[in-house]
């Protein structure tokens, strides 16, 4: 088929490339949708199923429910059917579904019936949508039936329908993220003469069904609905083929839902009315929660109300989203800007004439400001629903009246005591001004309940001792009721400005404080570079904040182990175990109020860090869910503790990429060493012996010496360097452990500068031994060698000059000094000679020798207790002085005391 050139240049939609692939790794689910029982979804599985098992398909049968359907449970022959497995529920043994052993058996399709069902208690996830998750995510294909009923977006339309509540529910993202939806339609009259033949339920059963919910009206408006979602469903998938090729499509891109809801009964309607809109316009929708920036959310309650609005709306596939702000209006549609919404829906309720008068409700507001957005209203049907939670009216059991009911008499009495004591000492003609001082301490102490309470009664005992005709509420003057009444709205308008600063100064102070806490705990994170003291500072603050015990674990070895916990002495059962596995290994959530192992008493969240896992943090909930504060709080110091945990992975991998770089330098150093500290001695080697070969018989004797003693030469060079190289090993493995023998010092630095003398026969060398020295506990072969190779570095880089050796006693020490007088070492380089393979250049830039000859030098020392360092320059600023200082024995030291 010739390319007409409509598609050319234009590239495949990347979401919808990168679903596609999601979809490859995972297994496949097929959903048999109907719109109610006895429609025949169980039996057109079956009916499939066998087809493909005499075509060889390995499919199983996971679970499937035949209601005493006979015909149904006659499709079951022939077909490999799972074992279930036996739990105990409420005192008896019930079976389930077998997830484990159906992930073990690992067919390439099994059927587990009845999507919306609920597992019994204990089993690994509530739902039965979950464990059908579980499956596809292991690569199973899976086949499962629905009745439209049971989709959460349609839950308040079906019981509007029915009159019915339906309680089993599956989100509708289960729905959507299907490959493949087969409806199973049967007309509503062939349905209820089913039901009458008892082919769907028993008799007793089918007779209260047809009175309730198997209405000809009732199954007319559900097989529209099962209809209508597969037609979007299907909508779904063409337009998702056209994005993945592609190809121009005539779908209405780029539409996106803002959804507005509160802590009231309304927003779970408009939720779903919003799932609807979404699902119809294939858009995607946000769900938005706002908050005052002055004041917190009224009361646990209503955060409780937000927190499960918020898990409906993720359940039906929107992003949630909680804002604060001063001005609503301007938040929302500030959003809605940032968002690219297309569409605005919120819950609208009716309100007075009067009420619209004195302040415009949020949807007027939104309509006057929303500029070219479309706004949805969802209206609540019968009584109005409240914006918000409905204030408890007042009684004498409220905190608030009680303290109004003594803050406002009192404070009103003193003022009058004090206004009637000044009016006997001087006439103020506005003394009333007293009263609005006592409305405002009302209002800043005891809320705007005590401001109204103390603004009636200064009312009234301002007329009462201070107006003519004093001490009756008579008023004979007319100015004077213009004058209380303008008292009053003055009063009242104070005291509610005056409270409502003390609500905002209340609340600024929680947040702050919350704030401090948090960066005094971020500053306490920065400061440290070990992951055990960020475990304890995490597990801390979250018992601090939270009060509610925790538990931190990171993963060692492919497994998790327990790091930190508050009280330090929690232990996890098998179940909290298994939770945190689950977390560790699928990177969600588990425990406590989730959809996996919700009998753990630990609500288990990942630390997602950029390379994976670094940590599972798990607080007891006891069946307290956490609100929107106390979220925030776990969520940024999880965020803080996160990125603490993965710097210091960091930091160790970094050191130990250090300690690599270092080992290869060693290596790269021992290679030069190697290529040339035996390369030139067996080339001298190797030419002397051939020059013996093939020239021997006519050489002279003296000739021949010479060679002989050049092979020996190069040969004793060559035994030095592999000792120095087995010296260097029995050092850095720590096998070295020289002896305690009674040494003279003077014998051993003898014995030494003989054997550099017989190696460099020209070079000068002068020695100094006191001659009190005492015997010294040492090993005396290791000493020796110490001295040879620390004479061996003077003669190579001292010159011409002469090295001098001193020995003599300091304090409860014996020094041994080696000097040279050659161009000395810098300051920078003093410790780093002690190195392996440092060599200093010549000042023909060579740099003879290995590097290990100090190196050793230094070993030896240290293991015999000394200490060895360099000092340069030495003597008139220049040379090099080797200094080693080796302890007296305890028993020399006893002696001379």
């Amino acid at each position: 088929m010739a390319d007409d050139g409509r598609n050319q240049g234009r590239r495949p939609d990347p979401d919808a490339l990168l679903a596609l692939a999601d979809k490859d790794r995972r297994g496949k689910l097929t959903v048999f949708l109907g719109m109610a029982p006895g429609v025949g979804k169980t039996y057109a599985m079956l009916s499939r199923a066998r087809r493909l098992k005499a075509d060889g398909v390995d499919i199983v049968v996971g679970l499937v429910e035949t209601h005493g359907r006979s015909e149904t449970a006659a499709l079951l022959e022939g077909l490999e059917v799972l074992p279930r497995s036996r739990m105990a529920h409420r005192g008896r043994m019930l079976d389930a579904f077998d997830l484990d052993g159906a992930l073990a058996r690992r067919p390439k399709i099994i059927i587990v019936d009845e999507l919306a069902f609920s597992n019994p208690e204990g089993s690994r996830h509530p739902k039965r949508h979950q464990d059908i998750a579980e499956l596809i995510e292991a690569g199973i294909n899976v086949w499962t039936a629905l009745n439209i009923q049971h989709l959460e977006s349609l839950a308040d339309l079906v019981a509007d329908i029915t009159g019915v509540s339906v309680r089993e529910r599956v989100p509708d993202t289960v729905l959507s993220r299907a490959d493949e939806v087969l409806l199973v339609d049967l007309p509503p009259s062939e349905l209820l003469e089913r039901l009458k033949e008892g082919k769907v339920y028993l008799p007793d059963n089918a007779a209260r069904a047809t009175d309730r919910f198997f209405r000809l009206g009732n199954l007319t408006a559900l097989r529209e609905l099962a209809l209508r979602r597969t037609a979007d469903r299907v909508d779904d998938q063409m337009v998702d083929y056209l994005r993945q090729n592609a190809i121009e499509g005539p779908w209405a891109a780029g539409e996106r839902l803002l959804v507005c809801v509160g802590p009231d009964e309304l927003s779970e309607k408009v939720v779903r009315a919003a799932s609807r809109l979404a699902s119809g316009l294939n858009a995607a929708w946000i769900v938005v929660s706002i908050e005052r920036a002055d004041q917190a959310t009224a009361t646990r309650a209503g955060l409780e109300r937000i927190d499960q609005i918020f898990h409906l709306a993720e359940q039906l596939g929107a992003e949630t989203r909680h804002v604060i702000g001063a001005d609503f209006v301007e938040e929302i549609l500030k959003l809605a800007r940032r968002e690219h919404a297309t569409q605005i829906v919120i819950g609208a309720r009716p309100r007075s004439l009067w009420r619209r008068f004195v302040s415009p409700s949020l949807p007027d507001a939104l309509a006057r400001r929303a500029g070219g957005l479309s706004l949805h209203l969802v209206t609540a049907e019968g009584e109005a629903v409240a914006a918000g939670p409905r204030p408890k009216p007042l009684s004498w059991r409220s905190s608030r009246l009680r303290r109004a009911a003594w803050v406002a008499p009192g404070l009103v009495a003193v003022t009058t005591g004090i206004g009637v004591g000044i009016d006997r000492l001087m006439h103020l003609p506005n003394i009333s001004l007293l009263y609005l001082v006592a409305v405002l301490c009302a209002a800043v102490t005891g809320g705007y309940t005590a401001a109204l309470l103390a603004a009636a009664l200064s009312a009234l005992a301002y007329n009462f001792f201070f107006i003519a005709p004093l001490y009756t509420f008579t008023i004979a003057s007319p100015h004077e009721v213009f004058a209380v009444l303008a008292f009053l709205a003055v009063a009242v308008i104070a005291g509610g400005f005056a409270s409502r600063i003390q609500r905002q100064s209340e609340t600024a102070q929680v947040r702050a404080t919350a704030l401090q806490s948090l960066y005094e705990f971020s500053r306490k994170l920065a400061g440290t570079g070990k992951s055990d003291d960020a475990i304890w500072a995490t597990v801390s603050q979250l018992q601090a904040s939270l009060r509610r015990n925790v538990v931190l674990m990171v993963p060692e070895a492919d497994e998790l182990r327990l790091a930190a916990a508050w009280p330090p002495d929690a232990e996890l059962d098998v179940t909290d175990m298994a939770a945190a596995r689950w977390t560790h290994g699928k990177r969600e959530k588990a425990g406590q109020g989730t959809g996996t192992l919700p009998n753990s008493r630990f609500e288990f969240r990942p630390l997602l860090g950029p390379n994976g896992v670094v940590g599972v943090c798990g607080v007891e909930t006891a069946g307290a869910v956490l609100d929107l504060h106390e979220e925030r709080v776990l969520a940024a110091i999880l965020d803080q503790t996160t990125l603490a945990l993965d710097r210091a992975r960091l930091l160790k991998e970094s050191v130990a990429q250090a300690a690599r770089l270092e080992g290869e330098r060693y290596r790269e150093a021992l290679l030069s060493s190697l290529s040339h500290d035996l390369k030139t001695p067996l080339a001298t080697i190797t030419g002397a012996v051939t020059s013996l070969r093939e020239l021997g018989g006519r050489m002279d004797a003296e000739s021949r010496d010479d060679l002989l003693q050049s092979i020996e030469e190069e040969g004793s060079r060559l035994n030095r360097f592999v000792a120095n190289l087995l010296d260097m090993t029995r050092v850095e493995a720590g096998t070295l452990k020289p002896s305690q023998d009674w040494v003279d010092v003077a014998d051993v630095v003898q014995s030494a500068v003989e054997r550099i003398r017989r190696q460099a026969p020209g070079h000068a060398i002068e020695t100094g031994i006191a001659a009190d020295l005492p015997l010294i506990e040492a090993d005396g072969v290791l000493l020796g060698q110490v001295l040879f190779n620390l004479l061996d570095n003077a003669v190579k880089y001292g010159g011409d000059s002469p090295v001098h050796v001193y020995a003599r006693r300091d304090g409860q020490a014996v020094l041994i000094s080696v000097t040279d007088l050659g161009r000395g070492i810098p300051s920078e380089d003093l410790e780093r000679i002690f190195e392996k393979f440092y060599r200093r250049t010549k000042g023909d830039g060579r740099a003879p020798g290995t590097g290990l000859g100090l190196s050793i030098a230094r070993g030896f020392v240290e293991a015999m207790n000394g200490t060895i360092h360099a000092e340069s320059p030495a003597i008139r600023k220049k040379g090099t002085r080797i200094v080693i200082r080796l302890p007296l024995p305890d028993e020399t030291r006893r002696k001379e005391e």
